[in-house]
């Protein structure tokens, strides 16, 4: 299994059947690792409706028929004909890859009475949590007993959370590994993600992975 950080929150995640994309945001993306026609994926992932999120979501997945999951009222923000499957916090959808459960998030979602998310993926045997856009929560206690793998947690701070409430998230979740994001998209989400690793590792013994945009780590 491969991951592969293509910026901000959108992360191509990979075996060899499956190719799955978070968060797309990649045209309108200034430090993009990739632009979206050269991306392929067979299911997409959205955690919320803002455009940083949604990105290139429907593109995607018109060109490649790709199967979109998102929330009830983030799957409206889709036209009409587009591949959904949609379901709510603490589903679990079974899928041909493995599955999916929707994980809270504390964020906005540019839909009226709607919720952004996270999702917990399986695929190949490995649980592979990105957390979305979100704030510290104590819901994050309740991963622990899913023995992540892999945590993709925000340090970008001001929308979600920063670098001390990501160290704590960790110590909540207790994954195997972590691999920041959402930063240094633009100057308002600047952080020291070598910074981030030492403390997280320094504190908690997680190993964490700082992927440059574009690089992968392999599973």
């Amino acid at each position: 299994m491969n991951i592969k950080y293509l910026g901000h929150s959108c992360f191509l995640i990979t075996s060899k059947e499956y190719a799955l994309l978070f968060d797309p945001f990649l045209n309108g993306n200034p430090s993009s690792g990739a632009k979206a026609d050269d991306v392929n994926a067979t299911h997409i992932f959205v955690t919320h409706g803002h455009d940083d999120h949604i990105g290139d979501a429907v593109s995607i997945a018109t060109r490649c028929g790709a199967t979109i999951y998102a929330t009830v009222e983030t799957a409206g923000l889709f036209p009409k004909g587009a591949a959904l499957d949609v379901g709510q916090m603490g589903g679990f959808i079974p899928a041909d890859f493995g599955g999916v459960k929707f994980t809270s998030a504390i964020h906005g979602s540019n839909v009226s009475g709607g919720l952004s998310c996270g999702f917990l993926v399986t695929l190949d045997g490995k649980k592979i949590y990105h957390a979305g856009d979100t704030g510290l929560s104590m819901d994050m206690a309740l991963l622990e007993d899913d023995n992540v793998d892999v945590a993709l947690l925000p340090i970008g701070d001001r929308f979600t959370m920063g670098p001390k409430d990501a160290l704590r998230a960790t110590k909540l979740i207790k994954p195997k590994q972590v691999i920041p994001m959402h930063y240094n998209t633009w100057p308002v989400l600047n952080q020291d993600a070598s910074r981030f690793k030492k403390d997280v590792e320094a504190a908690t013994g997680v190993k964490v992975t700082v992927l440059a945009i574009g690089d992968s780590v392999s599973l």
